[in-house]
């Protein structure tokens, strides 16, 4: 009984290999598997790119911080402090990988990205390294408070905004084609295209 089952599953596995092998040769349903597939592929790198093509800027600040303490229900002052905050961060700017559309034109080699422009990505600022001295203060020094941080992402913020003003982000699209023209056109063989949305 075994030699009988054994024996009928040989042709039926010859049979199932050889329409599948007749399948994939003649495509019938007009699916072109190796434009798709090249596609795909295109599309996967461009995804693992995503930190190279970024554009990374570190800074270093300072600003000062003045605080007053007034004797309570009254106008008048009896301390002042001012505070030099030094601290720095970086801030990224880099175009979405993830929702890159890539199309690929076999006639005339043409592989054309479209990704979004770029934007601000990350702009950070390190806490732990920051520096905080006392230029007028009381006997008793505060500690850094919620006020200077406050006041650090107020300054953050502009500094953003005159970073992108300065021309930052287009810099990032630049930066984002030249290493998606590098990296995809390592065979020379393609024609590759960035256009921004």
């Amino acid at each position: 009984m075994k030699k009988l089952i054994v024996g009928m599953m040989v042709p039926v596995l010859l049979i199932g290999i050889i329409v599948l092998v007749v399948f994939i040769q003649f495509k019938p349903f007009g699916v072109t598997a190796n434009q798709s597939s090249n596609t795909s592929i295109i599309q996967e790198r461009v995804v693992e790119l995503s930190e190279l093509a970024t554009l990374k800027y570190e800074y270093s600040k300072a600003m000062v911080n003045r605080d007053s303490k007034n004797i309570p229900l009254t106008d008048i002052r009896f301390a002042e402090t001012i505070k030099l905050i030094e601290y720095t961060g970086y801030m990224k700017a880099g175009s979405d990988l993830s929702k890159v559309d890539v199309t690929y034109d076999e006639v005339s080699n043409q592989v054309t990205v479209r990704l979004p422009k770029a934007k601000i990505l990350d702009n950070v600022v390190e806490t732990e390294n920051m520096k905080v001295e006392d230029v007028k203060g009381n006997i008793f020094p505060d500690p850094p408070t919620q006020q200077i941080i406050e006041d650090i992402n107020i300054e953050k913020k502009k500094f953003e905004e005159e970073k992108i003003s300065q021309g930052f982000l287009t810099e990032a699209d630049k930066r984002t084609e030249e290493v998606l023209k590098s990296f995809l056109n390592s065979d020379e063989e393609n024609e590759i295209i960035v256009e921004f949305y």
